[in-house]
């Protein structure tokens, strides 16, 4: 099975364009510029009382990159699709050299939703998520926001909007506008270089890890900070 050259990939991020492809059946790979471009701002993230709620009670075990080619299988099964194989194939050997990511969500051991998406410098670029409960896909996203924070990365590119990223925080731009925001992105984190596993760290802290303290509640806490 074919896939896409990860060195293309990076490249194609790199100048703000992503591929796409009409079908899970399609033979062919398109490349995508929109004209107007979907982030997360960072600072910006919504969190309902119902979300916080949810993030603080555990519901949820959330993991990174613990199941990333089942993350990327789940989002491809929707009935439409951008997501081929070719696709597919080029994003798992994307993760294998290290460059994308996923954020798990569990429930009692089984996987309930997750994200995944390509790191690059400073900048993390959602490609697709996927709720088997309710409310997953957000907790990971509130998870993905907290680690991104944290680990001094500075854009959270979401492609195109929708009213779901919308409701969240996101906000929309014009393409030119983007890549001057990109550009930025790429040259480094927000106080040195980015590090993706820095919320790891932190929840091992003792500033993290006193009595009646939860990962959920951490989190809640983090976000609660910034939106």
């Amino acid at each position: 099975m074919s896939s896409i050259d990860p060195d293309l990939l990076l490249r194609a991020y790199a100048i703000g364009v992503f591929p796409m492809a009409d079908s899970r059946d399609a033979r062919e790979v398109f490349w995508v510029e929109p004209k107007r471009r979907a982030i997360m701002p960072l600072d910006g993230f919504r969190m309902s009382r119902s979300l916080r709620k949810t993030i603080r009670s555990g519901t949820f075990e959330v993991t990174r990159d613990q199941a990333f080619a089942d993350v990327l299988r789940r989002c491809s099964e929707r009935e439409e699709t951008w997501i081929n194989a070719q696709i597919e194939a080029g994003f798992n050997r994307l993760h294998r050299l290290g460059h994308a990511h996923s954020i798990e969500c569990w429930h009692n051991g089984e996987l309930a939703g997750g994200l995944y998406g390509v790191k690059l410098g400073g900048a993390f670029f959602g490609e697709s998520m996927f709720s088997a409960r309710a409310d997953a896909s957000k907790v990971a996203l509130a998870w993905l926001v907290a680690r991104l924070t944290l680990g001094g990365f500075s854009l959270l590119d979401c492609q195109f909007m929708t009213e779901h990223l919308r409701s969240l925080g996101a906000v929309e731009m014009l393409q030119s506008d983007y890549v001057t925001v990109l550009s930025s992105a790429l040259a480094g984190g927000v106080a040195g270089p980015p590090e993706f596993g820095a919320l790891e760290r932190f929840l091992a802290s003792p500033a993290a890890s006193g009595p009646g303290t939860s990962p959920g509640c951490v989190i809640a806490q983090l976000l609660g900070h910034t939106s």
